[in-house]
Order: C-alpha cells, then structure tokens, then sequence
C-alpha cells in the first residue's frame, strides 16, 4: 500500500540508518564532558549537521540510484520512494538540496563558535553528499563507498565535533573517531553483501562486488575487532576494570556476523537493522565509561 507524503519522507529519510549519524557526534561530546570542554550549543549545531547531511544523502541515494537503475523491482532492502512511485524525480532531488541547505546553515552557524578555515570542513561534506551516487565519478560505483563513510561516519563527526567545542584536537578523539567510522562501515557492508548480484548488473562496482562475499563478511568482523581496538584510550579513563563491557558488546557483534555469514537476500534486512544498533550500543557503551 501506497504510504501518505508524510510517511513516504519518513521513509526516504531511513531513519533506522541514522545511528551511523547520531552515534560519533554522541561520543565526541561524552569526551568533550570528560574533559570539561561541552559546550550545548555547538554540540546541538553538530548534531543537527550530521543527521541532516545523513539524510540529504539518502534522498541524493534515493534519486540517483532510480537514476541509474540500480534500484528494481528486484531490490531486496526496504523500498526506495523514487522507484517505488511514492515520491517523483524532481521532488526528491529538491527535496536533497533542501535538506542540504539545511545542513549548510547549521554548518554554517557554528563558525560563530570555531575557526573560519572549517568552512572548508563544510564544503567538502556538502560536496561528498551528493558525490556518493552522482557526479562523474560518484563514489558508491567505484569501490570507495567504504572510505567514504570511515571518513564522514566517523574522523570527521568525532574528532571535529570535538575541536569545536574544546578549540583542540584530542588523540583520544581520533581514536574513537576510527572505531566509530569501521563499525559505520559494517552498515555499508551488510547492504553491499544482501545487494551484491542487483548491484554488479546496475554496474555498481562496491567492494563487495570487486572481492566477492567472503570479503564482505571478513571484513564485517575485523572492522568489529579493530573498532574494539581503537577504543583502548578510554581503558585510562577508568580506574576499575571494564572489559567486560566490551567483551558483551563483541558478543553480540559476533552474533551479527554470524547471522550476516549464513543468511541471504531479504534475510539479510534484519542483519542491518542490528548493526545499526550495535553502531549506537557501542556509542552508548562508550558514553557510560566515558561520563559514569
């Protein structure tokens, strides 16, 4: 059934996807609590950016990914608006730039509180959210859609949502900003696997589609490992033992990459909604021994 114009916006917007948006701005601004840096204002103006950017991207997604026949009636993840009917071409692509510009004005806002020269942070994000699927070269169909989202899912939320509140980079910053962006990746990984045959006919050439499926899982699990790893500086922000707290999260990430390693096509839907909730659980996990 054909969803309202509200409903058919809610679900372009993909909201079940947002963690990957909301989850590195969270950890930025525990740390900034951590180190007596929090500042509300700009941390509300970073988060507003990073869920905006997120969403304009999936509208771009939505528009040239219809554009480019990569979605059909033969798509396995959750309907598209665009090639579903619900919404046409051209309001979709107004509805990206809209939402883009939206964005650009937060981004823009938070000048007042940090250095000129992250305009040019600004532009490049405004510029890679449309270049993800359009463009000459857009970036989806040509194997580096993963560094894509390291880059604007992880370093640059975190470690720039930092300096803007504490006018410093941390190294503790960095390192969280790398875990954050690989468990970001596993999003992208658990969509590239289920779509790995609809994308290679659209000639939308991901990883996945280049290395194969075995790749994708692989891959699933060591960016789990090593997100695990690159989190080792909040181990000194404790006095107490916490490992166990990331051995419960490794846990349930490993039953994620089992379900990913077994199961197939639509299956594979409930293999991403968990890793969407594990990006934020880690988040929260974080959060706690950073703040509690």
């Amino acid at each position: 059934m054909k969803p309202n114009k509200c409903k058919a916006w809610i679900r372009a917007a993909r909201p079940q996807t947002l963690a990957a948006s909301v989850s590195p701005v969270l950890v930025a601004c525990a740390l900034a609590y951590r180190n007596n840096v929090f500042q509300w204002m700009p941390a509300v103006l970073c988060m507003a950016v990073a869920v905006l950017a997120q969403i304009a991207a999936n509208f771009f997604n939505d528009y040239f990914d219809f554009k480019k026949g990569a979605d059909t009636e033969e798509r396995l993840g959750q309907q598209r608006a665009v090639a579903s009917g619900w919404i046409t071409p051209k309001t979709m692509l107004t509805g990206a730039f809209v939402t883009l510009s939206a964005a650009s004005l937060c981004g823009f806002a938070l000048l007042i509180y940090s250095d000129w020269w992250l305009i040019f942070v600004g532009l490049a994000i405004a510029l890679c959210v449309p270049a993800y699927t359009a463009g000459p070269y857009p970036l989806a169909y040509h194997g580096l859609g993963d560094l894509a989202v390291l880059l604007f899912y992880g370093v640059i939320p975190v470690c720039f949502t930092y300096y803007i509140q504490a006018q410093e980079f941390a190294w503790t910053a960095g390192w969280l900003s790398v875990a954050m962006g690989l468990l970001s990746v596993n999003i992208l990984l658990v969509n590239n696997v289920r779509d790995r045959e609809q994308d290679a006919q659209a000639g939308k050439r991901t990883t996945v589609v280049m290395f194969g499926r075995r790749f994708g899982t692989t891959l699933y699990l060591i960016n789990t490992l090593l997100a695990v790893a690159c989190s080792w500086p909040v181990y000194l922000y404790r006095s107490r033992n916490i490992w166990f707290l990331f051995i419960f999260f490794l846990m349930i990430a490993w039953l994620a990459w089992q379900e990913l390693s077994r199961q197939h096509g639509t299956a594979l839907n409930h293999t991403l909604a968990i890793t969407a909730r594990n990006v934020l659980l880690y988040a929260f996990l974080l959060i706690y021994v950073l703040v509690f």
